[in-house]
């Protein structure tokens, strides 16, 4: 019979197996591919997927030491390699590979990284920023590689060559391995601050994509758009572009070319000097000669030899502008005075005195028709008066209470008319033509009289 104490608990069999799983040398060292599933980047701490394939599932953790060292941005969906161990995670009692190192399936993860930031980059617009013009002539130009390159000396020999009297200034620094972007950015930030030259150029030799990594890194790139100083970028070899080549103002293939783009020839422009300088002579010789012919010329015109001369026009065109002016005037006199004729014709027949004789007349003539107006107005409403009285006495009581008609009331002086408002026993009073006459109701009948 099975007794209470040979049962485990949850926490005792899930640390057994993971014992288990610790122990077992070939889950201590895992090559896994996968699809990535369920992926969030979580800033500044560990990550927490999974990886799948067409069967299977696993959880998988990337603590954020080993997510840091990684070249490229891991996506949903992407097939990756990854290693890393096996174990079980307690709290669950879920197993899981903690991953370690991962890249690309069938992609390099540096490579992975380059195109990702070259697309960010490309979305921001950095490679479609004005480009800085290259100063033709520099004074000093600020290099930023090796110390112990072949760059730094193709540089110089190549600007010795072409333009001597340009100062090369050298400020070392690490261009291959982890703390190489750091440098680089850090030179780039010391020359825009001391602001003493004219160029930069940066670069080194070629090697293998691992070797040019640090010029392929963001904080790199965004160091030389912010550079206030134009900046030649010199990387690898002519089919080696990277990062810092694409944000450049200028790209150069190797670093003779950079030295090449950042100074003139100088016996060129020596030459060229020589050239203007005689081209100046010579224009000069002829603008002398072309000044000393008309100086000859005006030297022998009338103006200097008969000065008077040249007033006779001036004279001549007063003498005109003073008729024009007498014409003027005489004319301006001659419409004032028809103006003023005018304007005394028009007062003259609007004259207040005529006015006001013919309102006069006017009024005169509205008073004998206002006067006319109201005798007849007065008859008329005279005539109206005599035929509304005439009707009126065709219609009164009293002419009908002489043809012997009368009108009973009673003793409250209301008029009867039907026989419904006669009681039997009451007085009664009868209106006739020359007085009233009392009597009392004896009888009625209704129907006809």
């Amino acid at each position: 019979m099975v007794k209470p104490t040979d049962y485990l608990t949850v926490t005792a069999l899930t640390q057994y197996l993971k014992a288990k799983f610790e122990r077992d040398p070939y889950l201590d060292c895992v090559y896994l591919t996968g699809e990535i599933s369920n992926f969030r980047l979580r800033p500044n701490t560990h990550q927490y997927f999974s990886l799948k394939d067409n069967k299977a599932k696993i959880s998988a953790i990337m603590f954020k030491s080993a997510f840091e060292k990684l070249k490229f941005t891991p996506e949903e969906g992407m097939k990756v390699l990854v290693v890393g161990r096996i174990s079980l995670y307690e709290a669950t009692g879920n197993y899981q590979i903690y991953v370690e190192r991962m890249e690309p399936d069938g992609l390099g993860a540096l490579y992975q990284a380059y195109e990702q930031l070259k697309a960010k980059l490309a979305t921001e617009g950095l490679f479609e920023l004005p480009k800085k013009v290259i100063p033709r002539f520099p004074k000093r130009i600020a290099v930023i590689t090796s110390p112990s390159g072949a760059v730094i000396r193709d540089i110089i020999t190549t600007t010795n060559r072409r333009y001597p009297i340009a100062q090369i200034v050298l400020f070392p620094a690490v261009v291959q391995g982890d703390g190489a972007a750091d440098t680089l950015v850090s030179r780039l930030e010391q020359i825009n601050q001391l602001g003493q030259f004219d160029t930069i150029i940066i670069g080194r030799g070629g090697g293998s994509i691992e070797d040019l990594w640090p010029f392929n890194e963001e904080r790199v790139a965004r160091a030389i758009v912010a550079s206030q100083i134009p900046v030649i970028s010199s990387v690898g070899h002519e089919t080696d572009t990277t990062i810092a080549d694409l944000v450049a103002d200028v790209r150069a293939a190797t670093p003779t070319a950079a030295a090449e783009l950042a100074t003139p020839v100088l016996t060129d422009e020596l030459l060229k000097l020589q050239q203007q300088r005689l081209r100046l002579a010579q224009a000069f010789t002829q603008q002398l000669a072309l000044l000393k012919k008309q100086l000859a010329h005006l030297q022998g015109s009338y103006v200097l030899t008969q000065p008077q001369r040249l007033y006779d026009g001036y004279l001549q065109n007063v003498d005109q502008l003073k008729r024009r002016l007498l014409l003027a005037q005489q004319q301006l006199l001659k419409n004032q005075r028809q103006q003023w004729q005018l304007q005394q014709q028009r007062l003259i027949s609007n004259s207040p005195l005529k006015t006001v004789t013919q309102t006069q007349t006017t009024v005169a003539d509205l008073q004998q028709r206002l006067n006319r107006a109201t005798r007849q107005n007065w008859f008329n409403q005279r005539q109206r008066a005599n035929q509304a009285i005439a009707s009126l006495d065709l219609v009164s009581p009293l002419k009908v209470l002489g043809r012997g008609f009368a009108y009973v009331t009673d003793e409250e002086h209301h008029v009867l008319k039907k026989t419904t408002d006669f009681e039997i026993g009451h007085a009664i009073q009868l209106h006739v033509q020359d007085g009233l006459v009392e009597a009392q109701i004896t009888k009625t009948n209704q129907g006809d009289v």
